[in-house]
């Protein structure tokens, strides 16, 4: 009898430890969770934006990037709808966020209407290609044919 005791306290332990674990882990990816959303969708999101964390992209408006320390202020644009965001992030931005940069902030939208971003990711506005070469330059130079090369005397 002492043996099934014991075996009912190791299978409820074990219980216990795999809904302890299961719950931590639903909790922490729905914690990490964040939808893609355009601008549009944001704005046509009602009360629900308020509640999710997001990803918004789109390209940054020029002149309106205003730095502070790590931080920084700027609008994005998306087909003519501007979304302010508000970087505060513990990096700064990276180097190839500028004027007309593709940008994905990450965050939260606030009830002021601007968006809490604390991740910010930016593409470069020019595209990457490889530079050009310069075409291959032959050389005119006579070489004395291989055979000539072969019987000369030092």
């Amino acid at each position: 009898m002492k043996t099934n005791s014991q075996t009912l306290r190791i299978a409820v332990a074990v219980a216990v430890i795999l809904g302890a674990v299961a719950y931590l882990a639903i909790t922490g990816v729905q914690s990490n969770k964040s939808y893609y959303v355009t601008i549009s969708e944001l704005q046509g999101m009602g009360n629900k934006a308020f509640t999710r964390h997001l990803r918004v992209a789109g390209d940054v408006a020029p002149g309106s990037i205003q730095r502070s320390g790590a931080g920084a202020r700027f609008v994005l644009v998306e087909q003519g709808r501007k979304l302010k965001v508000n970087y505060d992030g513990q990096e700064p931005p990276p180097d190839t966020f500028k004027d007309n940069a593709q940008a994905l902030a990450i965050g939260t939208l606030g009830r002021d209407g601007v968006f809490h971003a604390t991740q910010l990711q930016a593409k470069c506005a020019s595209k990457y290609a490889p530079a050009k070469t310069a075409a291959p330059t032959t050389h005119t130079a006579s070489l004395a044919p291989p055979a000539a090369l072969a019987t000369a005397k030092p």
